[in-house]
C-alpha cells in the first residue's frame, strides 16, 4: 500500500513539475513605461467675458449690466459665435458694505455689485483678438481664462501613442541588453496619459484700443504613455 501511494505522489510530481517550470517561465517579464509627445498649433480658443457694473440699488445694477451684457451677446452673435458656444459661466449679486473702522456701528450697504459673464469658444483663432476688441468697447470689462485647445486632437494623439511604443521598445532594449537576456513577445501593452491640457493664458486690452487685441497661441502638446510588458529569453 505504501508503495502504491509513493508512486501516485511520484506520479502527481512528474505533471506539477512542468506546470511549475512555465509559471517560473512566465514570471520572467520586462515592464517599460514610454512616453510620446506630438507639438500642435491650437486652431480654437474659450475665454471667458463679462461685465461687473455697481449701483447704489440693486435693481439699478441689475439694468445697467443687463443692458451691457445684451449688446456683448449681440456683438458674439453678429461676429458669426454660434449660441452653442456661448455658456454662462458665473452671475451674482452681492451688496457692498462700508465698515467702521472703529466698529462703532453696523456696516452700511453703498450699493450692490452685479457680475454676470460667459464663457466663449471661438473656433475660428483668427477672429478671436477682434472678438475680444469689440467686446471691450462694447462695454465687457472682464476677460480672463484665455486658452487653446485642437478641434481634432485624435491623429495628433495617435501619433503621440506610436511614438510612446518606440520609446518603450528602446528603454526595453537598453535594459535587456543590460541584464544580458533579450526581448521576447510582448505579454501586453496598456494606455495611460493622453490629452495634456494647455496651459491657461489671460489677456489684457485698454479699452480705448483702435486694433485688434494681439494673441499669441503659441503651440501646445498633445502626450501619450503606454507600459509594454516583454517575456525575457
Amino acid at each position: 500500500m505504501r508503495v502504491f501511494l509513493f508512486g501516485l505522489l511520484a506520479l502527481f510530481l512528474s505533471f506539477l513539475s512542468p506546470a511549475l517550470a512555465d509559471e517560473a517561465k512566465m514570471n520572467r517579464t520586462l515592464s517599460v513605461t514610454g512616453h510620446g509627445e506630438v507639438r500642435v498649433v491650437p486652431d480654437m480658443a474659450s475665454i471667458s467675458m463679462g461685465v461687473a457694473s455697481f449701483e447704489s440699488t440693486a435693481k439699478a445694477a441689475m439694468d445697467d449690466n443687463s443692458a451691457t451684457m445684451t449688446k456683448l451677446l449681440q456683438l458674439l452673435k453678429e461676429s458669426g459665435i454660434n449660441e452653442r458656444d456661448v455658456m454662462t459661466s458665473n452671475f451674482s449679486v452681492n451688496p457692498r458694505y462700508d465698515y467702521a473702522q472703529d466698529n462703532s456701528r453696523p456696516p452700511l450697504v453703498t450699493g450692490y455689485d452685479v457680475s454676470n459673464s460667459v464663457t466663449i469658444v471661438v473656433r475660428k483663432l483668427a477672429d478671436l483678438g477682434s472678438i475680444l476688441d469689440k467686446g471691450i468697447n462694447t462695454g465687457s470689462n472682464q476677460a480672463y481664462g484665455l486658452s487653446f485647445s485642437v478641434a481634432k486632437p485624435e491623429p495628433h494623439l495617435d501619433e503621440a501613442r506610436k511614438l510612446a511604443v518606440v520609446d518603450a521598445r528602446k528603454k526595453a532594449e537598453v535594459l535587456a541588453a543590460a541584464a544580458g537576456v533579450t526581448l521576447g513577445q510582448i505579454v501586453s501593452i496598456g494606455e495611460g496619459g493622453g490629452y495634456q491640457a494647455p496651459v491657461p493664458m489671460y489677456a489684457k486690452a485698454a479699452a480705448d484700443s483702435a486694433d485688434a487685441v494681439p494673441i499669441a497661441a503659441g503651440d501646445m502638446v498633445l502626450a501619450g504613455d503606454v507600459t509594454v510588458v516583454w517575456e525575457m529569453k
